[in-house]
């Protein structure tokens, strides 16, 4: 044997690589409308850039039925380019033992993740797992254990993204979980700690697995998931236009893009804003007229709708938004909308992406089953994340403020370095309604004519406490603006602000009220 046979020999050990479960594994992975983990690799990331790692790993176990081959132990890892820009990535393989993660699959993911952050790029994971490796007992666990420490000790290290393209179940959700952004698949996509067959059995409930953790239930109810995608080629898409937005890791800022080349004097914000305090709208409306045309890219956009988050280009420059959204539960805050907000705002802080937020708030929203479950709590939770932050904080008061829920929508007494508030703000400690009626009344139950009392009272408590300038008196709101020169106000606010520096005290962590 000379050296092109040895050259052979490793062409037909790639070939036998590349080829994961084999031909007829490959044909029932596409009947289940799902692609293979080098097709993915392929449609994600730049052309003919992707590089793989460690092909040749394989298991160590030689029993319950794992004697027989696992070409790259059932994941695909390596690094490549999507629009230019580098990335390290894995990918499971379904078409090998079902993508099930074993000691040196786990490995395998970990020490990608470990070059991810050397190098300081993101880490891109594609799951589809029926989780983990029975035959291979504990060790498979102690994957899972490697991964999963990696996620944490990276997290805020560099942007961690997760695609879930098939089942991903019991103790592989959390790696998702720990990562920044999770995209799932309608109809392919499943995460579940307790798979439904189990359920019916200890149970005796029936339920689908899409049902239980699908693509529908994880963006709308339980909020694990983040953009809902109706194929894996959008899925993709998603995961390119994302990365556009954010830096390659904590130390650099994003890569900006051209602007829209419009007027930054909006007209159409003067009537966006209903003046009657009660008349519901869209925000988004208002945060697409002031961004740069096109570039909004909302987050967690089918869950806890009465607050929107996402991305946006200012002038080409990339920012976190968050707003109160009337069109919702009339803005108001609750758990859910409280636990959206405070983790886009830790991410954009961790990345240095500004913040803007609008406020359009009328309070915590009340009840039983909100106290009963933490919103005091999960309130809390907005505040410490605002406090926490140290990139420029910009606010717009675009109509109402109330209550706690103004001071903790970024105001200025909880470090926001400016805030603006358009002409028919009201902030105060609670609406012109509900405080007439306390503070007035005797003299409206006194009345001739309690209704028209009641009216008057409630205007001058409007025009006296509530109005933005007696905010802006306090030194509370930097500025009472034109709500068309809003873009104009915040591009000269971020300008200012670039290169900002803010210390705090020394401590290994804070205590986020969990």
């Amino acid at each position: 044997m000379d050296i092109y046979d040895k050259i052979n020999e490793l062409y037909d050990r790639r070939r036998k690589v590349e080829l994961g479960g084999g031909d007829e594994k490959i044909e029932k992975q596409h009947q289940r409308g799902k692609l293979t983990a080098r097709e993915r690799i392929d449609l994600l990331v730049d052309p003919g850039s992707f590089v793989e790692l460690n092909p040749f790993i394989e298991h160590r176990a030689q029993h319950l039925g794992l004697n027989g081959d696992a070409p790259g132990e059932g994941v695909v890892t390596g690094f490549a380019n999507i629009s230019g820009r580098p990335v390290f990535l894995f990918a499971q393989d379904f078409t090998v033992f079902g993508g099930a993660l074993g000691e040196m699959h786990g490995k395998k993911i970990a020490a990608v993740m470990d070059m991810a952050a050397k190098k300081g790029v993101p880490i891109i994971g594609l799951n589809d797992s029926g989780g983990a490796r029975i035959q291979e007992g504990v060790v498979s666990l102690d994957g899972y254990g490697h991964v999963f420490y990696r996620n944490t000790i990276y997290s805020g290290v560099i942007p961690q993204i997760s695609v879930i393209l098939g089942p991903c179940a019991g103790g592989a959700v959390y790696s998702p979980a720990l990562t920044d952004f999770v995209i799932m698949v309608d109809h392919t996509s499943q995460m579940f700690i307790t798979g439904p067959k189990v359920i019916q059995t200890v149970t005796g409930e029936k339920i689908s697995a899409e049902d239980l953790g699908g693509s529908e239930v994880h963006n709308r109810l339980s909020g694990n998931a983040h953009f809902r995608a109706k194929s894996e080629e959008e899925a993709f898409a998603i995961v390119r236009k994302l990365l556009g937005y954010l830096p390659a890791n904590n130390r650099e800022t994003a890569p900006v893009a051209e602007g829209d080349g419009t007027s930054d004097y909006r007209e159409n914000l003067i009537d966006l804003v209903p003046f009657d305090p009660t008349r519901p709208y869209d925000v988004r409306r208002v945060i697409e007229e002031i961004v740069d045309r096109g570039s909004f890219m909302e987050v967690h956009a089918a869950f806890a709708k009465n607050a929107v988050v996402g991305f946006a280009r200012i002038k080409g420059t990339a920012v976190g938004i968050v707003a109160n959204q009337p069109k919702a539960m009339a803005g108001g805050l609750d758990i859910d909308a409280s636990d959206k907000v405070a983790r886009f705002i830790r991410f954009c802080d961790a990345f240095n992406l500004p913040l803007i937020t609008f406020v359009d708030v009328t309070g915590f929203f009340p009840g039983v089953k909100q106290e009963h479950g933490g919103i005091i709590r999960h309130g809390a939770k907005i505040i410490y994340a605002y406090a926490e932050a140290t990139v420029p904080k910009l606010t717009v008061i675009l109509r109402k403020a109330y209550g706690g829920a103004y001071v903790a929508m970024n105001s200025k007494s909880i470090g926001a370095d400016l805030v603006f508030a358009w002409p028919n703000a009201e902030i105060a400690v609670m609406g012109p309604e509900g405080a007439a009626t306390v503070i007035f009344a005797k003299e409206i139950q006194e009345s001739p004519d309690p209704v028209r009392t009641r009216a008057e009272k409630i205007q001058e408590y409007r025009e006296r406490f509530s109005n933005p300038y007696v905010a802006a008196a306090y030194g509370m709101v930097d500025d009472v603006i034109d709500p068309r020169e809003t873009r104009i106000k915040l591009l000269q606010g971020l300008d200012m602000l670039r290169g900002k520096r803010e210390t705090r005290p020394w401590k290994k962590h804070g205590n986020l009220p969990l």
